[in-house]
C-alpha cells in the first residue's frame, strides 16, 4: 500500500508552518522590486492599499495592481517610507468605534 503521509488531503493543519505577519506597507512608500517593468524601471510608488496593492512605476507612470503576497515576495527593499498618518487616515475604521461629534 502507498504511504499516505505526504497526501495533502490527509495532512493535518498543525503540520503547516505558522503564517508570517503581513509586511507593513504604507501609502507613499517607494519600493524597489526584483523584476523590472518593461520600461526598464524597478522603482514603484505605493498608491493603494488593501488585498491588492496599487503601484505606480516611477519610470513611465504606469499603474498596476498586484496581490499583497506577490509584492512581499518580489520586494527587494524600501527606497523611502511613506507617512503612517496618511495610511491611518484612509484606512477603514472598525464598526462601532465612531467618534462622537
Amino acid at each position: 500500500m502507498a504511504d499516505r503521509g505526504s497526501d495533502t488531503l490527509t495532512r493535518r493543519m498543525t503540520d503547516r508552518q505558522p503564517a508570517r505577519p503581513a509586511l507593513e506597507i504604507l501609502l507613499g512608500d517607494v519600493v524597489r522590486l526584483r523584476r523590472r517593468h518593461p520600461c526598464g524601471g524597478n522603482v514603484w510608488l505605493v498608491d493603494r492599499l488593501g488585498a491588492d496593492i496599487g503601484l505606480r512605476c516611477q519610470g513611465c507612470q504606469r499603474h498596476v495592481l498586484i496581490e499583497r503576497r506577490v509584492l512581499e515576495r518580489r520586494l527587494e527593499g524600501f527606497v523611502s517610507r511613506g507617512d503612517p498618518a496618511i495610511s491611518e487616515a484612509v484606512s477603514p475604521r472598525p464598526a462601532g468605534n465612531e467618534s462622537e461629534s
